[in-house]
């Protein structure tokens, strides 16, 4: 038998563990000696040129965020300071997965970011139309999109490559139950809420901080498409998205959304039934409701899309005071990851091009130079720091609040466990309608069809885990044999991937 391949770097340095990022503790955060991880997200933000790697194809309009309610008592941040208070917003919307030129309407996540011009800089939530994610570690994000892109041999879409690796990755399921339910083709960018998914820090001034996790949700209401209505769109109008949000602002019909936020305190953390940093799972509304924060109005198309739209950069790492990040591992890793990206596609400078320069606060930094500097440089004022010629100095006073980071430097292993399909199954059971749940099977029987069998059985195991009825409807409809698949079911993963690889 022919001995397999060892996993190395890039340098030939064999791989420990290619699953698991390494965090101080099994929470994480993330640690930046993990040279492995950088290296990995370095190499994959290049790997695409000009465009975006993901979310390439989008559309974008200039609004206004305002306060509709107090939330001073958990966040110092000034744009959220005052009932009535308006902020300058950009928005740009996009499908995750496609090329620039591919449609509106595919199966795929929807991105939802929106720059804040606040007078402490700019504040970027870059978020989804879905609550949750795929993976839960960024070790893993290359990877995942590598699946949801061409196969590099015949550069055609491939559903051995897409379904090999989610069902190999059971987390994925409560994404996949949404992504194949109608809720994977919105209708319009109109139609649609945002999440921040991740969750994130909120502070306020007396030093107390909270953890939180945001939702913009649609006064338009919720509209998809079907599978089949999605699948006529793309070739009626594959920029009908577009189109749409273009068109409906130009007629003075301004969309808009209710931001709303779920807060959670540090000590209700420590003892929640998983972990609440999980971004494959969502807090659920009985525990922590949505409270009401403010309202966000898209009411200006842009002058030049490619000006606008195609070089407005976002970052979950733009934060003000009052906002910052949280031990998530995805969101430890998208912190590095998307200024490195943008640097790629745009250059050093990016930061200076107008959509993303800071609008109502200074731009005081010691970063000079670099291709495209494209104002005075800085002048003649000093370039380091610290200095006794009046440069700009840093404000202790500002610093977060320090949070309690402890464990073992190690690649932790998320335990794979029952907790893993639940909110899966509650998806299938309790939210979904009969006409919901018959369309969510349909969606995935047609393209989960297209895979090996070997792959089939694999998957459809992880939906029955969900929920039995939900995996028996896929495996009579992919002609599986249903006790085969509730025998695998009861399996382990290892022993499933076992179970099936003669198959």
């Amino acid at each position: 038998m022919k001995k397999p391949k060892r996993l190395t770097t890039e340098f030939g340095m064999p791989v420990d563990d290619d699953l698991n990022s390494m965090t101080a503790g099994p929470q994480g955060p993330v640690l930046t000696q993990d040279v492995h991880l950088i290296e990995k997200l370095a190499h994959f933000d290049r790997e695409r040129i000009p465009e975006r790697v993901v979310h390439a194809k989008g559309a974008g309009a200039h609004g206004y965020f305002e306060v509709t309610h107090d939330v001073t008592r958990h966040t110092r941040a000034k744009f959220l300071s005052e009932i009535g208070k308006r902020t300058e917003v950009f928005v740009r919307f996009s499908t995750v997965g496609g090329e620039k030129g591919s449609a509106d309407s595919e199966r795929d996540p929807r991105g939802f970011a929106v720059k804040f011009y606040t007078e402490e800089g700019n504040y970027d939530m870059v978020g989804n139309n879905t609550p949750v994610f795929f993976i839960r570690d960024p070790l893993k994000f290359p990877d995942f999109i590598h699946t949801q892109k061409r196969d590099p041999a015949t550069n055609l879409k491939n559903a051995d490559m897409f379904w090999d690796f989610l069902s190999l990755t059971p987390e994925s399921i409560h994404q996949v139950t949404i992504l194949f339910s109608d809720r994977g083709t919105p209708r319009t960018y109109r139609h649609m809420n945002g999440y921040s998914s991740h969750t994130f820090m909120w502070y306020n001034t007396d030093g107390e901080h909270f953890w939180v996790q945001l939702h913009f949700k649609t006064e338009q209401g919720i509209q998809n498409f079907t599978g089949e209505e999605a699948d006529r769109m793309r070739g009626t109008d594959p920029d009908c998205a577009t189109r749409d949000l273009h068109e409906d602002i130009a007629r003075g019909e301004y969309p808009s959304w209710r931001l709303q936020v779920q807060i959670m305190t540090p000590e209700e953390a420590q003892d929640y039934r998983f972990d609440p940093f999980d971004i494959t799972k969502v807090w659920p509304h009985a525990d922590y409701p949505p409270m009401d924060v403010g309202r966000l109005v898209l009411n200006r198309n842009p002058e030049n899309y490619f000006a606008e739209v195609e070089q407005a950069a976002f970052s979950p790492g733009n934060f003000v005071p009052g906002i910052g990040p949280s031990p998530d591992k995805m969101l430890q890793g998208r912190l590095f990851s998307y200024h490195d990206t943008h640097r790629h596609r745009l250059g050093p400078n990016y930061h200076l091009l107008p959509i993303n320069a800071p609008k109502a606060a200074p731009m005081e930094s010691y970063q000079r130079d670099g291709a495209m500097r494209s104002d005075d440089n800085g002048g003649s004022q000093p370039n380091y720091w610290p200095n006794s010629f009046g440069g700009p100095s840093p404000d202790p006073g500002l610093a977060p609040p320090s949070i309690d980071v402890s464990g073992m430097a190690a690649r932790h292993a998320y335990v794979l466990g029952d907790v893993d399909f639940v909110q899966a199954g509650d998806l299938y059971r309790k939210v979904l309608s009969d006409e919901d749940r018959e369309h969510l099977v349909a969606n995935i029987v047609s393209h989960l069809g297209g895979a090996q069998r070997r792959i089939q059985l694999r998957q459809t195991a992880l939906f029955y885990k969900a929920d039995a009825e939900y995996g028996e409807r896929v495996a009579r409809g992919l002609k599986l044999e249903s006790a085969e698949v509730e025998r695998l079911a009861k399996m382990t993963q290892e022993q499933r991937v076992q179970a099936t690889a003669t198959q």
